[in-house]
């Protein structure tokens, strides 16, 4: 049932169906969602089928902000691998596509705004879906502090400024949360469509760069690189770590799950798309780089602005500005995506006991989750203005707070790999490949928490894993003193 209130302009969306059940069979007792891919059978007070398939699509490239990939994270990963640059994003790429095959499972039979954290609480114990819950809801808004870091880094480098102006980057990281919050608290398909027109320019614009630095190059391979050259097996390995990084988010369409038309259709696609089309071009704008840089005689692991390196060597400077306007339109794209997923997390989480329940609220005619809205773009907008303000770098910040967001990340598809088995045998469609594949993507998630657990990180990256237990603690905790309040209200009225 769904009870209005006028005076506050806000929705309370009351549950209306319960995770999916296993009954005595071992066949699922109900879903989410239909079979035939209607409407879901609860829209918590958001906008019941707004988007097409293109802006489902959208949320996750936009959440994934591919256009950041070439500009801030390859030269990252080309420092620790080297020639194995475009091999670490291949593999990257197979990672995440065992994931996503995962994903798309649990999506073509339930959708609803919790993504991940849904499909693991119909499986997993109470307390393992809640680990599953509080560790997606990091993810997103550290990734949202990530770029937004990333943001105020790249407005310096375009304004042409040395060195990071606290007042200015305290500034820039305000405004730039403050405009996507007020987009997202307006209209989902404002939102959808202007982070799909941003993606689609920046990545059409460095493709344009990378096949004329390929042109220019002549149709030989570049040897050096196919011969993995002076690559070690470490530093391939921290490599894959960071290229990991890229592609994190690629599942958030997931959570437009009471928004999108033909949900159990258009997500699973939305999410294949992503990691394929995200794969390909970071595979291709590694190898470039790593070859361009190399042509130029400079170090793709120290540059700021690698792009107007490329564009240079394609004799096409004008587009290394270009490029520098979209990687700023991308990283406030992708501030906008990350806070819209975070906020349906966090609405899910409402209706379920694990946050508070005024954050179930929704805006009568917006159709949005506006507290949760407010609340996740805060938190996500907080660690990167205290950073700021001590004069931290914005890459620092976009590296720090990225770190962060890979351990929830990796978690989150750990656990739902291990949750699909089980949800396949009670739909009945557990064959040998889905058998198979989920603990393969698991042991590739396991081996990326690993890596970047071990050997130790040095200075702030070594104190992120304790950051992420102690959040989830604190999340542990409210779980428990949730349930046992439950318990107590249960056993009074009995």
């Amino acid at each position: 049932m769904n009870q209005a209130c006028d005076e506050g302009r806000l929705r309370v969306s009351y549950p209306m169906t319960r995770p999916p059940q296993f009954g005595p069979s071992g066949n699922i007792a109900s879903i989410v969602q239909d079979g035939a891919g209607g409407p879901p059978t609860k829209d918590y007070g958001l906008r019941r089928e707004a988007l097409s398939p293109l802006e489902t699509l959208a949320q996750s490239v936009s959440t994934i902000a591919p256009t950041s990939t070439p500009a801030a994270t390859i030269p990252l990963v080309c420092a620790l691998a080297g020639n194995g640059t475009w091999l670490a994003y291949v593999l990257a790429t197979v990672a995440i596509l065992l994931v996503a095959w995962c994903i798309g499972r649990f999506a073509r039979y339930s959708s609803s705004p919790g993504s991940l954290y849904s499909y693991a609480s119909m499986i997993l114990p109470p307390s393992v879906a809640s680990v599953a819950a509080w560790s997606l809801l990091l993810a997103y808004v550290a990734t949202a502090s990530s770029v937004i870091g990333g943001f105020y880094h790249y407005s310096i480098v375009f304004a042409h400024k040395a060195g990071t102006h606290p007042g200015a980057a305290v500034t820039l990281a305000l405004i730039v949360t403050a405009v996507s919050i007020w987009i997202a608290c307006h209209d989902v398909k404002i939102s959808a469509r202007l982070m799909l027109w941003v993606e689609v320019t920046s990545v059409l614009t460095i493709l344009a760069v990378v096949t004329l630095v390929l042109f220019r190059h002549g149709l030989h391979l570049d040897t050096e690189q196919l011969h993995l050259r002076g690559m070690t097996g470490s530093g391939l390995r921290l490599g894959l770590v960071l290229a990991l990084f890229s592609f994190v988010g690629f599942e958030s369409a997931t959570t437009l799950g009471a928004e999108a038309r033909k949900p159990l259709k258009t997500i699973p696609r939305a999410v294949l798309q992503s990691s394929l089309l995200g794969g390909a071009f970071f595979t291709l704008c590694a190898y470039t780089e790593v070859m361009g840089f190399r042509v130029a005689g400079q170090d793709l692991g120290t540059s700021d602005a690698p792009m107007h390196v490329l564009a240079t060597i394609a004799r096409i400077p004008i587009l290394g500005l270009l490029i520098d306007v979209g990687v700023l339109f991308s990283l406030f794209a992708g501030t906008l995506a990350c806070i819209t997923a975070a906020a349906r997390v966090l609405l899910l989480m409402a209706h379920n006991g694990l946050a508070h329940g005024s954050l179930r609220e929704t805006h009568a005619r917006h159709e949005t989750p506006q507290r949760a809205l407010l609340l996740t773009g805060i938190a996500a907008v907080l660690p990167v203005t205290i950073l700021a303000a001590r004069g931290d770098s914005g890459l620092d910040v976009y590296g720090w707070m990225g770190s962060l967001a890979t351990y929830g990340f990796i978690v989150t598809y750990g656990l739902v790999c291990i949750a699909l088995p089980r949800y396949l045998r009670g739909h009945g469609v557990l064959h040998a490949g889905a058998r198979i594949i989920p603990w393969l993507a698991f042991t590739a998630m396991l081996l990326a928490l690993v890596g970047n657990l071990y050997p130790v990180p040095e200075g702030p990256y070594g104190k992120l894993p304790y950051v992420y237990l102690a959040y989830l603690a604190a999340g542990m905790l409210w779980f428990a003193l949730s349930a046992r309040g439950g318990n107590e209200t249960s056993a009074g009225t009995k």
